[in-house]
């Protein structure tokens, strides 16, 4: 079942798209970062790069390419939100990760308390401020401490091997439940 190890290349490097493939067997959210520029202009993009870091403090991440149109932008936010999807928000998903289009068009938007764009209809936001940036490679780890957060039904947009895809319910055995509670217990 497994593949022929992949060894890196001669000059220190993978193939890119092999790696991708690689790495796309991981299946992620999507979620929709949006923030304002430093013109308060609204701005907004798809990641699949969030993952939480701490629960004390309330820390979480996402990361930008530093090559992406909107990085200055983001660069400077002092305050952002992570949209997560919801499935029957795949267009949006599209509609954001496209560049020279106006990404707000037709786009169900409240302004939280603080200021920060957010999408209506996600199965969850969180409104954070930013922590710090990290550089990555060519990618910016951007840092975000969580102020405020939602959540609600719905099911959320997965992605897995290049395509967009929907989570499915599986049955558990008490035992692999009690085996997931004892791994996770550190989280509480």
């Amino acid at each position: 079942m497994h593949a022929s190890l992949i060894r890196m290349e001669s000059d220190n490097h993978f193939d890119a798209r092999d790696l991708r493939n690689a790495l796309g067997t991981f299946a992620t959210g999507v979620t929709v970062i949006t923030a304002h520029d430093p013109e308060n202009r609204p701005i907004g993009m798809t990641v699949n790069s969030f993952s939480a870091i701490s629960l004390r403090p309330a820390l979480v991440l996402w990361c930008l390419s530093k090559q992406s149109p909107g990085a200055a932008g983001f660069r400077a936010a002092k305050r952002f939100a992570i949209n997560v999807l919801a499935l029957e928000q795949l267009p949006l998903s599209r509609q954001f990760a496209r560049s020279g289009v106006d990404k707000f068009a037709g786009v169900d938007l409240r302004i939280s308390a603080s200021g920060v764009p957010q999408l209506a209809g996600c199965v969850a936001w969180f409104e954070c401020d930013t922590d710090a940036q990290h550089e990555g490679g060519d990618h910016l780890i951007v840092v975000g401490r969580v102020t405020r957060y939602e959540y609600g039904p719905g099911t959320p947009l997965i992605f897995l091997r290049g395509k967009y895809q929907r989570g499915l319910d599986v049955e558990l055995s008490s035992d692999t439940e009690s085996d997931l509670s004892a791994s996770w217990s550190g989280l509480a």
